[in-house]
């Protein structure tokens, strides 16, 4: 008698088990999706219409890129080597890994998967190779020595974000590597022979080995050519496994989002947010933040460990270089835990 109760204990355990790892991942998304739009269809962002700042302050910052006033600045990012060998290696090994390869790219491993951010290795970010925003620094790995991509996650069309002659680079590298973007994004990938491609809404899923792929909200916008402004999506992402959870914020503004997202899917071990291209503000200061507001967005998302990216890679706005991680560690150090404010040199990998 005694055994059969240790028996249907056993069996009890068993099932509220495999209840548990069924519904690990069954959170309520009803409050980050589906992405608004607007009454001429066209995507928005929860606050409405962002406004870019007086048309004097976007001429003048036009001018003096143009002119190349802030091309020769000081302050880029160290960049430490990086062959790629141990990132390898630890493919098989499953050690979770997160790696800066350089503005908004970068490598996590993690739950036995290996995927990218915003993977960018052009040295413009541009339309055309010739002109545009120029890297300051190369990025931290060569596209040919990562390891074997299992997913990358794109963002919005950008183009510092949305880097086509990478993305078709990896999609030849590999047949099997998806490709997950917001929605309306995957016709200009298709366009470029990249069919593995699926496109997803805010609040919406896809599965990839033992992880889920979450697109969730941003606060940002869209534009790639003269016509196309906010006609396809823009959004953060989360990769949630059994043992790790990852928010990648693309590239936004502080909102609301981040508490919403945490109560959905959080806390968090990793958060990587950006924390540059904020000046001049009165352009800058919807789309992007500033280092005080990822700080505060690390703490909305209730995540262990938040890794500052975006900044000091390409010409994109107006502060020094070094302002971002700077102002980054200064303001976590009165609002994060010790050491879980990360600064990465380009190239650099660490545990988490």
């Amino acid at each position: 008698m005694a055994r059969h109760g240790r028996a249907l204990a056993a069996s009890i355990l068993l099932i509220a088990l495999a209840t548990y790892a069924q519904n690990a991942f069954a959170q309520d998304m009803s409050e980050l999706g589906p992405a608004p739009r607007t009454d001429n269809g066209r995507f928005d962002n929860w606050a409405g219409k962002l406004p870019h700042g007086k048309p004097s302050t976007r001429l003048r910052f036009l001018w003096e890129h143009a002119l190349g006033r802030y091309a020769k600045r000081t302050g880029a990012p160290e960049r430490i080597a990086n062959d790629g060998k141990f990132l390898r290696e630890n493919a098989k090994q499953g050690t979770p890994t997160v790696t800066w390869v350089g503005h908004a790219t970068v490598l996590v491993q993690m739950d036995h998967v290996t995927f990218l951010t915003d993977p960018t290795w052009s040295d413009t970010a541009s339309p055309v190779s010739f002109a545009g925003p120029k890297r300051f620094v190369a990025p931290g790995i060569a596209i040919e020595d990562l390891p074997a991509i299992d997913f990358v996650v794109v963002s919005h069309n950008h183009y510092d974000h949305l880097d086509l002659p990478t993305l078709v680079t990896l999609a030849e590298r590999s047949p099997d590597t998806r490709f997950f973007v917001p929605l309306e994004n995957e016709r200009l990938l298709k366009n470029h022979g990249i069919e593995n491609v699926t496109a997803l809404d805010w609040g919406q899923y896809a599965e990839v080995g033992d992880v889920r792929v979450y697109c969730l909200p941003a606060q940002h916008w869209s534009k790639r050519s003269l016509s196309d402004d906010l006609k396809s999506l823009w959004s953060s992402w989360a990769v949630v496994g059994p043992e790790r959870r990852f928010y990648f914020a693309g590239d936004t503004g502080y909102f609301e989002g981040f508490a919403k997202i945490a109560k959905a899917l959080g806390p968090f071990d990793l958060a990587a947010l950006p924390v540059g291209a904020y000046e001049p503000a009165d352009m800058m200061k919807h789309s992007h933040m500033n280092p005080e507001e990822a700080v505060q967005a690390a703490v909305d998302l209730n995540t262990e460990v938040t890794l500052a990216v975006h900044y000091g890679t390409f010409d994109l706005a107006n502060e020094p270089l070094d302002d971002p991680p700077k102002r980054f560690l200064k303001a976590a150090n009165t609002q994060l835990p010790e050491g879980s404010a990360w600064v990465f040199r380009v190239g650099e990998t660490r545990p988490f």
